[in-house]
């Protein structure tokens, strides 16, 4: 049987601290407005953890395999371009 896991979600719309604490990302679903992009760092100016690019306008669902992506600290939402929001799903 797989590993079972609390998962929690925050929709945000802009740049800024998500106000999670320490998490691990399992998912991003993001809407975009345009060719975009979207960094997410570990802390305000910490190490950059995901970083992704969209070519058109649209809904995107960014599945992260495995145990997904450790924040350290609080994730950080530092670009946010073309991006109408952004949902995490974290545990």
């Amino acid at each position: 049987m797989a590993d079972e896991y609390d998962v929690s979600s925050k929709r945000l719309t802009g740049t800024g601290a998500a106000s999670i604490g320490r998490a691990r990302i399992r998912q991003v679903v993001a809407t975009v407005s345009g060719a975009g992009r979207i960094t997410l760092t570990s802390g305000d100016g910490g190490t950059t953890k995901i970083d992704l690019d969209f070519g058109a306008a649209g809904t995107y669902d960014i599945f992260i395999p495995g145990n997904g992506v450790l924040f350290e600290a609080d994730p950080y939402i530092s670009t946010a371009t073309n991006v109408t929001a952004v949902t995490l799903f974290w545990s």
